[in-house]
């Protein structure tokens, strides 16, 4: 593949505040700790505290890669060797993480994980006395099943129908059979159509949880570059982060920490992607998730009879503390206590939500990472590279809407002038005479020609209008081409990344698919990358 970029700001996809952080802006330095650049990193790894327990964190991830056999299809030497390294006192974890969408769902969870695994290895060039190992986090205790459900391959939505309950991880995949043929169905039997296919049958087949089955499949795509997935479902890793459990939810200090950094971000025009609660921990059993609240000096999980005092809510996170799963606000804390952490790799919504964040870091005294945008990018097919050029188009005119396309090659394609602006011109030098010539004879006139000025030009922006229209007509083949590309390209005038599933790009390139967006990816230049065939 070929690639170019093209900056954030100039897709038209990106918030605001993203830009803003990517430049730098100064009112939102606050609220993150160092630049996401290799200065940035240098300074961090000078205040640097690791507060996880590397001993454990081992322990727990080899014993949750039990599940997985090596075997032709991939080796799991890599995963356990980055494992290894975890123990030592100058490795460090590059982590990303996402829900257990089926089949990988959209795009950006590839490239999400592809974005820790390049900045890993960049880093490692840049710090070589320094251990960089990528993490994708499993958001095995997410509920919202909706949302990982379905994914979209080759214009099909495949769907999972299925009445869920309780934490996603723990699911059976055995109900799939329905989504897992018709996925297999589009990926076809050409080229590493059954490669793929045999890797999806495995993984939601042979596991009786959903986590178990993510794993497998993520790592037959990622394990031989030394990707770590992590399950935080664990017992003892939640009895690492038992006591700020306790604290926070007695204390209800993230609610106000993150309250009150809220109202700043507001202040200076940040849109707020989540507002914490007073409690922000589940309650987690078996088909049971739900919120643990406070009422009338007890603590009750909503939807239950489940009830607890003070001290006995304090006995229950000592005994059961796997019983207490952190919400989206508290997650990252969870994240950042019990790995080594230096870096998060997310989208744009994400980076947003963790400056958010900050201050209930600061009340805990755990380090914030450094917040990095992953990396994404724009898949064109062969078949439409030609024809884009023939156009004289390049692949950064299809970020603007389809119309302004159009509109914008027909008046650089057409032989007849489309515009009315020279002759507004003339009639503007006009009417600044009759506004002259009427105010001498009746001042109170002047607005009336000055009316009359503003219907005219209302009039002529529509004649314009309607000369662009016509003309378009006369190019209405060229017009359906740059149609159909925009709605391939972008679907439902969304980015590729947020829609189309990785799958039938898997099946034409296989293994070099993944090879290519790793050579590609940039992580630290902040640019979209488009990859042509």
């Amino acid at each position: 593949m070929e690639s170019s970029c093209i900056s954030y700001k100039n897709t038209g996809y990106f918030s605001p505040t993203v830009i803003n952080y990517l430049e730098d802006a100064p009112n939102l330095k606050s609220f993150y700790s160092y630049r996401p650049t290799l200065e940035g990193f240098a300074e961090q790894f000078n205040h640097k505290r690791v507060i996880a327990d590397r001993a454990l964190l081992a322990t727990v991830l080899t014993e949750q890669y039990t599940s997985i056999h090596e075997s032709e299809t991939f080796s799991l030497k890599s995963v356990h060797d980055n494992i290894k390294l975890l123990k030592s006192h100058n490795t460090f974890t590059v982590t990303t993480g996402h829900q257990l969408n089926i089949f990988a769902g959209p795009l950006y969870f590839i490239y999400k994980i592809v974005t820790a695994i390049k900045l890993s290895r960049q880093l490692k060039e840049a710090f070589p006395d320094k251990n960089f190992v990528p993490v994708y986090w499993m958001a095995s205790e997410d509920h919202d099943f909706a949302e990982i459900n379905y994914t979209n391959i080759g214009g099909k939505k495949v769907h999972w129908w299925y009445e869920a309950s309780g934490a996603t991880g723990r699911i059976n995949p055995d109900t799939m059979r329905q989504a897992l043929n018709q996925y297999k169905g589009v990926l076809g039997m050409e080229a590493h159509g059954p490669e793929l296919a045999q890797l999806v049958e495995t993984a939601y087949t042979k596991f009786h949880k959903l986590a178990d089955a993510t794993r497998y499949l993520v790592n037959a795509l990622f394990g031989q570059y030394g990707l770590v997935i992590i399950d935080a479902d664990d017992t003892r890793l939640k009895k690492h982060f038992a006591p700020i459990m306790e604290q926070d939810i007695i204390g209800q200090n993230s609610f106000k920490n993150i309250s009150e950094t809220n109202k700043l971000l507001a202040a200076i025009d940040v849109h707020i992607q989540v507002n914490p609660r007073e409690i922000n921990f589940f309650y987690l059993k078996d088909n049971l998730r739900e919120r643990l609240v406070f009422e009338d000096n007890t603590y009750s999980v909503l939807n239950t009879e489940i009830t607890f005092t003070e001290a006995e809510l304090k006995a229950e996170i000592a005994e059961h503390p796997e019983r207490f799963s952190p919400n989206v606000v508290m997650r990252p804390l969870y994240q950042e206590c019990i790995l080594p952490n230096i870096a998060y790799v997310g989208g744009g919504a994400e980076v947003v939500y963790w400056l958010e964040l900050k201050s209930n870091f600061d009340h805990y005294k755990v380090d914030f990472p450094i917040l990095i945008l992953r990396n994404s990018g724009l898949i064109i097919p062969k078949e439409y590279t030609p024809k884009i050029a023939r156009m004289g188009l390049t692949a950064a005119d299809f970020f603007k809407p389809a119309d302004e396309v159009k509109k914008n090659w027909v008046k650089a394609n057409t032989n007849n002038n489309l515009s009315l602006q020279n002759e507004w011109a003339q009639l503007e030098a006009l009417f600044e005479n009759i506004k002259q010539q009427a105010a001498k004879i009746d001042p109170t006139l002047a607005p009336s020609a000055a009316a009359v000025q503003a219907r005219l030009k209302h009039a002529l922006d529509n004649l314009e209008k309607k000369l662009v229209r016509a003309e378009k007509r006369n190019y209405s083949t060229r017009l359906e081409q740059i149609d159909h590309i925009k709605a391939d390209l972008f679907p439902k005038d969304s980015l590729q990344e947020r829609t189309e599933n990785f799958g039938l790009f898997y099946v034409k390139w296989g293994q070099s698919f993944i090879d290519e967006l790793i050579r590609h990816f940039q992580p630290l230049a902040f640019e979209f990358t488009v990859l042509a065939e």
